[in-house]
């Protein structure tokens, strides 16, 4: 003969006390995880800062001079007209926005030495602002 087994399944009080783990590990952990992909951005910014630095050095050693404020940092992928020494395109890609989504400002001649100045405004995409809203530039 079977015997039944009286304790098949699972309760519904520990049904719950899994559920209030679960959800207590998710409110300590999770900030923790969306802080690191803030800081993760920040650092993606000043890297993508220095590569557009190192290809208008190469456009530079390439036609003597830096793209003007309006041509901007097309002039890395595009030639411009008129250009005939221009030997790009400087960059692999396109390119892109910053990681926030909001196009590089390139300002040149920049107002912080002979060399272009480029900006990423930060999560907010203003001017200025603290923590995550502080622009990430290049004379830094």
């Amino acid at each position: 003969m079977r015997q039944k087994n009286s304790r098949a399944g699972v309760t519904l009080i520990e049904m719950l006390v899994v559920v209030t783990i679960i959800a207590l590990f998710a409110a300590i952990v999770g900030p923790r995880l969306l802080h690191r992909g803030d800081q993760a951005r920040v650092v993606a910014a000043k890297q993508q800062i220095s590569d557009l630095q190192l290809a208008l050095g190469q456009y530079k050693l390439d036609t003597g001079v830096f793209p003007t404020q309006e041509q901007g940092l097309g002039a890395l992928r595009q030639q411009p007209g008129g250009l005939e020494q221009w030997h790009g395109p400087y960059l692999v890609k396109d390119l892109g926005n910053d990681p926030w989504s909001h196009p590089y400002v390139y300002k040149y001649p920049g107002d912080h030495g002979d060399e272009p100045d480029i900006v990423s405004y930060g999560a907010d995409g203003q001017p200025g602002g603290t923590d995550l809203n502080a622009d990430v530039v290049s004379w830094k």
